[in-house]
């Protein structure tokens, strides 16, 4: 058992590997040159217990590099499957990332160690199992900027540069990320067991899941089915919260859903500046799947992909378990549209759970008609809230008109409600980040650290903690981008 007191070096279990060999392979992490450490997260480490001095040291950078394993280490490649983009393929897995063991947090929880950006592994396919420097950047900002939002997620335990260049569509420099999450078992990592036929390998993972992530859900007279509905539960969750905050995760394929419900691979996700329900940035899709408001939808179908991997599990016959997934799947979009009505009122300043379609469409209407920067709105109208100005609100709108006809409706609501106007602010203030990861900055962040100049960075890291408070001396940070810094599409950088 591991132990909460901070060591010289990580003392690591990894229960993952003790599964068998079908679950993983055995990887070999690759040499970097020169490692070099470009960001800490130290609150991260407490939490976990780790030694900030041993990480920063030879041997911790060498770890964090995935150049040397301390004792203890076992890194492996975890093997899985996946629905892409709608498309099947059979065999996924780790192909530039290991698992390289699991710690014990404060909180008594089992956390992974996952170097993304390794090496080659069994899974890379032909692949150089590298990660390039903007892509490490990018999950480093935008996970850590979720996390502070609230978000379940992964988070970043650290950003290691190789100084070995990677071939992509230019050379670039390449880089580590070690990553943090509760679990890496994905709806594809059932996919890929249940497609092989034998379900006693399907049962122990989801024996796996039961005792390590739903531990009450293993006490139910009928485990498996409690932990579908609390892996659909968690979905609807988080995809609602991810849309309340104008995110767009750009990758929602089955090797992507985790079943912990944390957000995981940051690849090309991105935050909506002018609103759009089809807004959308991932270079490769095309067709809009995983478009902001497609999300819940996208969610639905893998969590039905997750209930065609557990079926053998879900009644005494095919029949029974068909039946039941589709009422859970019934469950998830009920809860998904509970979610998402009870953050846009509190975003929008109304009171309670009220269930109003009319009104919420009406507003995302006017906000498309406006061409309003999706942010930027719900921060003025908590600032109109307040007792503010309402010029800056209107000056979002194309067509001043309508903002005066929304301003109207949405007083009118307020009004018919009732209720007291320092709880409505308040509610506002906790749903209406005035910082988010603008595809901008985080661009001009990346650009500036390829040129080995790392201050941008680390000031969107440091500004991006802490979303709802005021910071004037970066009020700059919350623009909209000009037109020329317009970022219309994002990449995943495999």
């Amino acid at each position: 058992m591991l132990h909460n007191e901070a060591v010289p070096s990580p003392l690591f279990d990894n229960s993952y590997a003790r599964l068998p060999e079908v679950f993983h392979a055995h990887a070999v992490p690759s040499s970097a040159p020169k490692p070099e450490l470009v960001r800490l997260n130290a609150a991260l480490c407490d939490f976990l217990g780790l030694d900030r001095a041993w990480l920063e040291s030879p041997d911790g950078l060498a770890m964090l590099s995935g150049s040397r394993m301390p004792p203890g280490a076992e890194p492996i490649a975890m093997a899985y499957a996946g629905h892409q983009f709608g498309g099947w393929v059979p065999q996924l897995g780790d192909g530039r990332a290991a698992l390289i063991g699991e710690v014990i947090g404060r909180d008594e929880r089992r956390y992974d160690l996952h170097l993304k950006g390794s090496g080659r592994t069994r899974f890379s396919r032909g692949g150089d199992g590298k990660a390039v420097l903007g892509a490490v950047l990018r999950e480093y900002v935008v996970s850590e900027a979720m996390a502070a939002r609230g978000v379940p997620t992964t988070r970043a335990l650290a950003a290691v540069t190789t100084n070995e260049p990677v071939q992509r569509d230019q050379m670039e420099p390449g880089a580590v990320l070690t990553r943090v999450a509760q679990s890496h078992v994905r709806v594809g990592t059932f996919q890929y067991l249940a497609q092989r036929g034998n379900a006693s390998d399907v049962q122990r993972l989801a024996d796996y899941v039961l005792e390590r992530h739903y531990p009450d859900a293993a006490q139910e007279d009928a485990p498996y089915r409690a932990l579908f509905s609390e892996i659909a539960k968690r979905q609807a969750d988080l995809v609602a919260h991810w849309m309340a905050l104008g995110f767009i995760h750009g990758v929602m394929n089955t090797d992507n859903m985790q079943v912990v419900g944390e957000t995981i691979d940051y690849g090309p996700c991105a935050f909506m500046d002018v609103f759009h329900s089809m807004r959308r940035f991932c270079s490769i899709d095309r067709g809009g799947r995983s478009a902001w408001g497609n999300q819940p939808t996208i969610a639905a179908w893998n969590l039905s992909r997750l209930a065609e991997a557990l079926l053998p599990l879900l009644g005494a016959d095919e029949a029974a378990g068909i039946a039941w997934a589709r009422a859970a799947l019934d469950q998830f979009e009920a809860r998904f549209h509970e979610q998402f009505t009870r953050r846009f009122n509190a975003k929008l300043g109304r009171q309670g759970s009220v269930d109003d379609d009319d009104f919420l469409g009406a507003t995302f209407a006017a906000l498309t008609e406006g061409q309003v920067d999706f942010t930027l709105f719900f921060r003025h109208l908590t600032q109109v809230a307040s007792g503010e100005s309402e010029a800056e609100l209107k000056a979002l709108f194309a067509r001043p008109a309508l903002a005066d006809e929304w301003l109207s409706r949405w007083r009118r609501c307020l009004d018919a409600e009732g209720g007291s106007d320092a709880e409505r602010v308040t509610n506002m203030r906790a749903e209406n980040p005035i910082f988010v990861p603008r595809n901008h900055r985080v661009e001009q962040a990346i650009a500036a650290a390829r040129a080995d100049e790392y201050a941008p960075f680390h000031r969107l890291v440091d500004v991006l903690a802490s979303p709802f408070d005021e910071q004037a001396q970066h009020a700059d940070l919350e623009h909209a981008p000009a037109e020329h810094e317009v970022v219309t599409a994002t990449f995943c950088g495999t």
